[in-house]
């Protein structure tokens, strides 16, 4: 099998990312860039990001996650703890996120130390989530290997009775992540592939230090 994709190109021509235009910290320029991915409607789900962990097999592994709030303090997505993403974390809490926006020509890649938010916190996000989706986070015991796809819905269908006209508690192993940054870097498309580069390093005495990368 064999596919020749060197002819795959395109001109990055849509926007620029100049150091007079910019933010001095990277969450109010995160804030800004999605602010206007999500005004441009040109993508369905902005907040779908990469998250990339080292695995206990001493491989990364990377996998589309929804990030679920973002703040001064760093971003926020939910898992089940004891997936194979969270032994990962728990093991290694160096993480990398990634946002890709084909839309705008845009990318931001996130370097991070993931910790377990607060339990009142993950209960409040639980609560608010359709009861299909509370039942799912129950059902699938994540990552674990499971006979067939029956097997997970027969799990479901008897929940489903168990929990009829009943409030569903979040699973203890089942909650919110906070990645708090300590590296940003915000990258826009542009021609002959000289792309604009962007970078955030977080300092010992809490500032964030801006530097330009070459392509």
């Amino acid at each position: 099998m064999q596919k020749d994709l060197s002819n795959y190109r395109k001109s990055y021509e849509k926007s620029a990312l100049i150091e007079d235009a910019i933010l001095e910290n990277p969450l109010e320029q995160f804030q800004r860039w999605f602010d206007e991915i999500e005004a441009s409607d040109g993508v369905d789900e902005p907040n779908a990001m990469t998250v990339s962990t080292i695995g206990l097999d001493g491989f990364p592994k990377s996998r589309v996650v929804l990030m679920k709030k973002y703040t001064f303090e760093g971003f926020i997505f939910y898992t089940n703890y004891d997936s194979e993403k969270g032994r990962a974390i728990a093991e290694n809490p160096s993480i990398c996120l990634s946002f890709f926006w084909p839309n705008l020509e845009r990318q931001v890649i996130i370097k991070g130390n993931a910790g377990k938010i607060a339990e009142n916190l993950s209960d409040g996000y639980f609560e608010s989530r359709p009861v299909g989706s509370q039942l799912g986070a129950i059902a699938s015991e994540q990552s674990r290997v499971v006979a067939s796809r029956k097997v997970l819905e027969e799990r479901l269908q008897k929940l489903e009775k168990e929990y009829e006209n009943k409030e569903v508690e979040r699973p203890e192993n089942w909650g919110g992540y906070l990645v708090r940054p300590v590296s940003i870097e915000f990258w826009q498309g542009r021609p002959n592939r000289l792309h604009d580069r962007i970078r955030y390093t977080l300092q010992d005495d809490h500032h964030w230090k801006i530097e330009r990368l070459q392509p």
